[in-house]
């Protein structure tokens, strides 16, 4: 996607139908009428019908429409209201008692993976909570980057965030843009194609080659005094959600890549307690 049209796209005025809505999207996952009404066991005939606005879909089509485009829970409701219909899929706050067994899980997983680091965020990158390691690896961070909202990939490229302790910046920089690129492309996000445009403004060292076959993954080595941890990270994400804010929520845990790193965190963990 060219950055600079999605994000004229994404600020336009919203179409109005819903048969305009599941042509974009369509038109997103590059599926032709044909693919998306073989998926959805319809006829060609009867989506162009929809997409055009001389058919009325079912709340049942609507659904069964966007679950073959993988449209997110948030944009699903769209395409129910735009339709007619009322929203499916509700947005509770993590604090609210019908989400207490998934905070319970979050902070489970959080807290197991001590001595090392490791944080949740929600659609837009901003962090929702961590674990007791990560406040240490931030000690010395202008309280502005840290506020509310706390947003992680911000930090991440800021010149007074972790840019400048960030050892391999050119490959970490790249590999961040490349997952926010990918987000955008799939959720067309407005507020993330800001953001996006908003980091490929910063300057960023360039890559000087491919990465090595040796790799495994990207580390991540920040120089925290006198050593340069290094890190591997994974994501992890809810896998049958039905509510907004648990789809759009990522839990980001971090491993050590090396001896040094291990014993480091061990060594924070134990000033902690």
């Amino acid at each position: 996607m060219n950055a600079h049209a999605a994000t004229a796209r994404a600020e336009r005025a919203r179409p109005l139908h819903v048969g305009d809505h599941l042509r974009e999207w369509r038109q997103r996952r590059h599926l032709s009428q044909l693919d998306l009404a073989g998926d959805a066991e319809i006829s060609a005939r009867h989506l162009s019908f929809v997409e055009t606005g001389r058919a009325a879909p079912s709340r049942e089509m609507v659904l069964k429409l966007a679950e073959r485009l993988e449209v997110p829970l948030r944009e699903r409701n769209v395409l129910l209201v735009a339709a007619g219909f009322a929203p499916a899929f509700p947005q509770r706050s993590l604090d609210d008692p019908a989400l207490k067994s998934a905070r319970q899980a979050i902070d489970l997983v959080l807290k197991a993976h001590e001595p090392n680091p490791a944080l949740a965020y929600d659609r837009h990158w901003n962090l929702v909570t961590a674990n007791r390691i990560v406040a240490p690896l931030l000690e010395g961070l202008p309280p502005h980057l840290l506020g509310q909202p706390f947003n992680i990939l911000r930090l991440a490229f800021h010149p007074e965030g972790l840019a400048p302790r960030t050892v391999n910046l050119a490959e970490w920089s790249a590999h961040l843009l490349e997952r926010l690129h990918r987000q955008c492309e799939a959720t067309a996000d407005p507020e993330l194609l800001k953001l996006y445009q908003e980091l490929k403004a910063y300057r960023m060292p360039a890559r000087s080659g491919p990465v090595s076959a040796d790799n495994v993954a990207i580390p991540f080595k920040l120089r925290h005094g006198n050593d340069v941890l290094s890190f591997i990270s994974t994501t992890m994400v809810f896998g049958t959600p039905v509510d907004i804010t648990l789809q759009e929520l990522a839990l980001e845990t971090f491993f050590p890549a090396d001896d040094l790193t291990a014993e480091r965190m061990r060594q924070i963990a134990a000033a902690l307690t």
